[in-house]
Protein backbone atom coordinates (compact mmCIF):
# COMPACT_ATOMS: atom_id res chain seq x y z
CA UNK A 1 0.00 0.00 0.00
CA UNK A 2 1.55 3.11 -1.07
CA UNK A 3 0.99 6.18 1.51
CA UNK A 4 -2.15 4.12 3.58
CA UNK A 5 -0.57 1.57 6.39
CA UNK A 6 -1.91 0.25 9.11
CA UNK A 7 -0.78 -1.30 12.34
CA UNK A 8 -1.61 -4.37 14.51
CA UNK A 9 -0.50 -5.86 18.17
CA UNK A 10 1.23 -8.83 18.60
CA UNK A 11 1.48 -11.84 21.10
CA UNK A 12 3.85 -13.30 23.45
CA UNK A 13 4.06 -16.10 25.75
CA UNK A 14 6.06 -15.95 28.90
CA UNK A 15 8.76 -17.23 27.29
CA UNK A 16 7.88 -17.05 23.64
CA UNK A 17 4.76 -15.04 23.40
CA UNK A 18 4.20 -13.75 20.04
CA UNK A 19 3.47 -10.07 21.68
CA UNK A 20 0.20 -9.03 20.95
CA UNK A 21 -0.67 -7.28 18.52
CA UNK A 22 0.96 -4.70 17.95
CA UNK A 23 4.22 -5.81 19.31
CA UNK A 24 7.42 -6.41 16.77
CA UNK A 25 8.03 -10.47 17.79
CA UNK A 26 6.08 -11.80 15.27
CA UNK A 27 8.55 -12.97 12.59
CA UNK A 28 5.49 -14.38 10.46
CA UNK A 29 5.20 -12.82 6.96
CA UNK A 30 1.18 -12.49 6.29
CA UNK A 31 0.24 -14.90 3.74
CA UNK A 32 -1.71 -13.44 0.78
CA UNK A 33 -5.88 -12.96 1.27
CA UNK A 34 -7.67 -14.76 -0.52
CA UNK A 35 -10.29 -13.05 -2.84
CA UNK A 36 -14.12 -14.41 -3.07
CA UNK A 37 -15.08 -14.39 -6.84
CA UNK A 38 -18.50 -12.66 -7.59
CA UNK A 39 -21.20 -14.95 -8.24
CA UNK A 40 -23.08 -14.83 -11.48
CA UNK A 41 -24.47 -16.94 -13.84
CA UNK A 42 -23.08 -16.38 -17.40
CA UNK A 43 -23.30 -18.84 -21.22
CA UNK A 44 -20.90 -18.77 -23.60
CA UNK A 45 -21.72 -19.97 -26.78
CA UNK A 46 -19.08 -19.95 -30.41
CA UNK A 47 -19.99 -20.79 -33.75
CA UNK A 48 -17.60 -20.90 -36.46
CA UNK A 49 -18.50 -20.85 -39.74
CA UNK A 50 -16.49 -21.28 -42.82
CA UNK A 51 -17.03 -19.91 -46.29
CA UNK A 52 -14.31 -19.82 -49.54
CA UNK A 53 -13.27 -16.01 -48.63
CA UNK A 54 -13.27 -15.66 -45.28
CA UNK A 55 -14.34 -17.84 -41.22
CA UNK A 56 -16.68 -15.99 -39.32
CA UNK A 57 -16.35 -16.44 -35.93
CA UNK A 58 -19.24 -15.02 -33.31
CA UNK A 59 -19.90 -15.22 -29.65
CA UNK A 60 -22.75 -14.76 -27.53
CA UNK A 61 -22.52 -14.09 -23.96
CA UNK A 62 -25.79 -13.66 -22.05
CA UNK A 63 -26.04 -12.76 -18.27
CA UNK A 64 -28.64 -13.52 -16.38
CA UNK A 65 -28.62 -9.56 -14.51
CA UNK A 66 -30.72 -10.45 -11.76
CA UNK A 67 -28.55 -13.55 -10.28
CA UNK A 68 -25.66 -11.23 -10.39
CA UNK A 69 -24.58 -9.60 -7.21
CA UNK A 70 -22.06 -6.72 -6.83
CA UNK A 71 -19.78 -8.45 -3.93
CA UNK A 72 -16.65 -6.79 -3.74
CA UNK A 73 -14.00 -8.64 -1.94
CA UNK A 74 -11.61 -6.78 1.10
CA UNK A 75 -8.45 -7.62 2.79
CA UNK A 76 -10.63 -7.29 5.93
CA UNK A 77 -12.70 -10.84 5.24
CA UNK A 78 -10.84 -12.91 6.39
CA UNK A 79 -10.68 -10.80 10.14
CA UNK A 80 -14.58 -10.20 9.48
CA UNK A 81 -14.89 -13.99 8.87
CA UNK A 82 -13.35 -15.02 12.37
CA UNK A 83 -15.37 -11.92 14.47
CA UNK A 84 -18.68 -13.55 12.39
CA UNK A 85 -17.27 -16.73 14.19
CA UNK A 86 -17.25 -15.21 17.51
CA UNK A 87 -13.12 -17.00 17.04
CA UNK A 88 -11.12 -14.23 18.60
CA UNK A 89 -8.00 -16.07 19.04
CA UNK A 90 -8.19 -16.85 15.22
CA UNK A 91 -8.77 -12.72 14.98
CA UNK A 92 -6.73 -11.55 17.12
CA UNK A 93 -3.90 -13.32 14.87
CA UNK A 94 -5.37 -12.44 12.24
CA UNK A 95 -5.51 -8.45 13.29
CA UNK A 96 -2.00 -8.96 13.72
CA UNK A 97 -1.13 -9.91 10.29
CA UNK A 98 -3.42 -6.97 8.71
CA UNK A 99 -2.00 -4.67 10.79
CA UNK A 100 1.77 -5.50 10.09
CA UNK A 101 0.71 -5.87 6.12
CA UNK A 102 -0.84 -2.53 5.97
CA UNK A 103 1.72 -0.66 7.79
CA UNK A 104 3.88 -0.89 4.63
CA UNK A 105 6.38 -3.29 3.11
CA UNK A 106 9.14 -2.29 4.99
CA UNK A 107 7.23 -3.83 8.45
CA UNK A 108 6.28 -7.19 6.13
CA UNK A 109 9.53 -7.56 5.01
CA UNK A 110 10.36 -7.17 9.16
CA UNK A 111 7.72 -9.24 10.23
CA UNK A 112 6.64 -6.50 12.92
CA UNK A 113 5.63 -2.64 12.96
CA UNK A 114 7.39 0.31 14.30
CA UNK A 115 5.74 2.54 16.11
CA UNK A 116 7.21 5.32 13.59
CA UNK A 117 5.16 3.87 11.36
CA UNK A 118 1.71 4.37 12.80
CA UNK A 119 1.31 7.83 11.37
CA UNK A 120 1.35 7.12 8.26
CA UNK A 121 -1.23 4.34 8.54
CA UNK A 122 -5.05 4.90 6.96
CA UNK A 123 -7.06 6.24 8.82
CA UNK A 124 -9.99 3.97 6.65
CA UNK A 125 -7.78 0.97 7.49
CA UNK A 126 -7.64 1.29 11.03
CA UNK A 127 -11.23 2.51 11.52
CA UNK A 128 -12.24 -0.87 9.28
CA UNK A 129 -10.26 -3.41 11.83
CA UNK A 130 -12.03 -1.53 14.79
CA UNK A 131 -15.74 -1.06 13.86
CA UNK A 132 -15.28 -5.33 13.20
CA UNK A 133 -13.98 -5.86 16.36
CA UNK A 134 -16.61 -3.44 18.26
CA UNK A 135 -19.76 -4.71 16.10
CA UNK A 136 -19.15 -8.86 16.51
CA UNK A 137 -18.58 -7.90 20.38
CA UNK A 138 -21.08 -5.48 21.28
CA UNK A 139 -18.99 -2.50 22.04
CA UNK A 140 -16.50 -4.82 24.45
CA UNK A 141 -13.73 -4.98 22.14
CA UNK A 142 -11.38 -2.92 19.81
CA UNK A 143 -9.20 0.04 19.76
CA UNK A 144 -11.47 2.58 20.17
CA UNK A 145 -12.87 0.78 23.07
CA UNK A 146 -9.10 0.71 24.57
CA UNK A 147 -8.70 3.89 24.09
CA UNK A 148 -11.54 5.44 26.14
CA UNK A 149 -10.40 3.30 28.84
CA UNK A 150 -6.47 4.47 28.50
CA UNK A 151 -7.99 8.15 28.93
CA UNK A 152 -9.81 7.16 31.83
CA UNK A 153 -6.87 6.20 33.63
CA UNK A 154 -4.51 9.23 32.27
CA UNK A 155 -2.99 7.24 30.23
CA UNK A 156 -1.23 5.38 33.15
CA UNK A 157 -0.52 2.17 30.58
CA UNK A 158 0.44 -0.07 34.29
CA UNK A 159 -3.18 0.74 35.27
CA UNK A 160 -4.33 0.33 32.03
CA UNK A 161 -2.72 -2.87 31.69
CA UNK A 162 -4.67 -4.17 35.06
CA UNK A 163 -8.06 -2.58 33.81
CA UNK A 164 -8.55 -4.69 30.32
CA UNK A 165 -6.66 -7.68 32.76
CA UNK A 166 -3.69 -8.09 30.29
CA UNK A 167 -1.63 -7.77 34.00
CA UNK A 168 -2.35 -10.54 36.99
CA UNK A 169 -2.28 -9.75 40.35
CA UNK A 170 0.28 -11.99 42.26
CA UNK A 171 -0.22 -14.46 45.00
CA UNK A 172 2.53 -12.94 47.22
CA UNK A 173 2.35 -10.61 50.70
CA UNK A 174 3.00 -7.83 48.77
CA UNK A 175 0.87 -6.37 46.54
CA UNK A 176 2.40 -7.46 42.31
CA UNK A 177 1.16 -7.87 39.44
CA UNK A 178 2.77 -9.15 36.27
CA UNK A 179 2.00 -9.84 32.53
CA UNK A 180 -0.27 -12.65 31.83
CA UNK A 181 1.45 -15.45 29.32
CA UNK A 182 0.21 -15.83 25.97
CA UNK A 183 -1.86 -17.78 24.83
CA UNK A 184 -3.52 -19.41 27.62
CA UNK A 185 -3.78 -16.63 30.50
CA UNK A 186 -5.86 -14.31 27.71
CA UNK A 187 -9.39 -14.72 27.59
CA UNK A 188 -10.66 -15.70 24.46
CA UNK A 189 -14.49 -15.69 24.75
CA UNK A 190 -17.13 -13.26 25.05
CA UNK A 191 -19.20 -13.65 28.34
CA UNK A 192 -19.84 -11.66 31.12
CA UNK A 193 -16.49 -12.16 32.68
CA UNK A 194 -14.61 -11.06 29.79
CA UNK A 195 -12.86 -7.62 30.69
CA UNK A 196 -14.00 -4.63 28.54
CA UNK A 197 -11.17 -3.87 26.29
CA UNK A 198 -9.43 -6.65 26.57
CA UNK A 199 -9.04 -7.94 22.93
CA UNK A 200 -6.91 -7.14 20.35
CA UNK A 201 -4.07 -8.17 22.02
CA UNK A 202 -0.99 -5.22 21.61
CA UNK A 203 2.77 -6.76 22.86
CA UNK A 204 4.64 -4.68 24.47
CA UNK A 205 8.08 -6.70 25.30
CA UNK A 206 9.77 -3.38 23.81
CA UNK A 207 8.04 -0.66 25.73
CA UNK A 208 4.77 1.09 25.32
CA UNK A 209 5.24 3.52 22.51
CA UNK A 210 3.69 0.62 19.84
CA UNK A 211 0.22 0.82 22.01
CA UNK A 212 0.44 4.33 22.52
CA UNK A 213 0.46 5.62 18.71
CA UNK A 214 -2.42 2.96 18.07
CA UNK A 215 -4.47 4.56 20.74
CA UNK A 216 -3.87 8.38 19.64
CA UNK A 217 -4.41 7.77 16.07
CA UNK A 218 -6.50 10.36 14.67
CA UNK A 219 -8.50 6.99 13.35
CA UNK A 220 -10.02 6.71 16.94
CA UNK A 221 -10.33 10.15 17.97
CA UNK A 222 -13.28 11.94 19.65
CA UNK A 223 -14.17 15.44 19.38
CA UNK A 224 -13.00 17.04 22.77
CA UNK A 225 -11.91 13.49 23.87
CA UNK A 226 -8.22 14.65 24.42
CA UNK A 227 -8.64 18.23 25.30
CA UNK A 228 -11.31 17.02 28.38
CA UNK A 229 -8.66 14.64 29.64
CA UNK A 230 -6.19 17.70 29.56
CA UNK A 231 -8.58 19.70 31.48
CA UNK A 232 -8.85 17.03 34.06
CA UNK A 233 -4.77 16.61 34.30
CA UNK A 234 -4.57 20.17 35.04
CA UNK A 235 -7.23 20.96 37.89
CA UNK A 236 -5.92 18.10 39.20
CA UNK A 237 -2.49 20.06 39.43
CA UNK A 238 -4.28 22.87 40.57
CA UNK A 239 -6.49 22.62 42.99
CA UNK A 240 -6.52 18.46 42.88
CA UNK A 241 -5.32 16.14 46.42
CA UNK A 242 -1.93 15.45 46.48
CA UNK A 243 -0.72 12.95 44.26
CA UNK A 244 -0.13 9.94 47.16
CA UNK A 245 2.87 7.53 46.92
CA UNK A 246 1.72 4.21 45.09
CA UNK A 247 3.31 1.49 47.12
CA UNK A 248 2.44 -1.38 44.82
CA UNK A 249 5.15 -3.51 43.31
CA UNK A 250 5.22 -4.32 38.84
CA UNK A 251 7.40 -6.86 38.04
CA UNK A 252 8.90 -5.36 34.81
CA UNK A 253 9.01 -8.50 32.42
CA UNK A 254 6.73 -8.10 29.56
CA UNK A 255 5.47 -11.23 29.07
CA UNK A 256 2.97 -10.70 26.08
Amino acid sequence: MATTNSLQHHHHSSSSYHRHNLHPQSHVVPSSLSLKHPSSTATFSSLICSSSSSSVFSAALTTNASSVTAETSTEFDVLATHLTNQDFRKADEETRRLLIQIAGEAAVKRGYVFFSEVKSISVQDLQAIDNLWTKHSDGRFGYSVQRKLWLKVKKDFTRFFIKVEWMKLLDTEVVQYNYRAFPDEFQWELNDETPLGHLPLTNALRGTQLLKCVLSHPAFEIDGDDIEEAGEAENRGVGGKAKTKDTTVFKTDYSF
